[in-house]
């Protein structure tokens, strides 16, 4: 057996609308399906980010990569959103980064490819 690619990533979240509004408004992901405050999917390039209403005993956990070619610029634009990054750095040769999280916590991050990476 062998991954082929990632399908998708799902986060715990306490409040749906308040979610789906972050990932919609300031990532300007694109909303593929809800299923009220249980689910919501979201279209993220070749893959999908899904949301699952919280429940007694979730906690926010995970972290969701996007690939960016311009880090800076899309830094810059999202912290003109709101965004406040906790964390960047720099895998040398290979990748450029940097760390923020959504409203529950959820770890999120960008990246930029070097050329040599691609």
């Amino acid at each position: 057996m062998s991954l082929e690619a990632l399908d998708h990533v799902w986060f715990w979240v306490a409040d749906m609308d308040r979610a789906v509004a972050f990932y919609t408004d300031v990532l300007g992901l694109r909303l593929v399906r809800r299923d009220g405050d249980e689910w919501a999917e979201f279209q993220a390039g070749g893959s999908r980010l899904a949301l699952h209403g919280a429940g007694p005993g979730s906690v926010p956990g995970g972290t969701v990569v996007f690939r960016v070619n311009d880090l800076t610029a899309a830094r810059a634009g999202l912290e003109a959103r709101g965004v406040s990054f906790d964390h960047a750095g720099e895998v040398d040769r290979y990748a450029s980064y940097a760390t923020f999280r959504d409203p529950f916590g959820n770890g999120l991050q960008l990246i930029e490819y070097a050329e040599v990476a691609r």
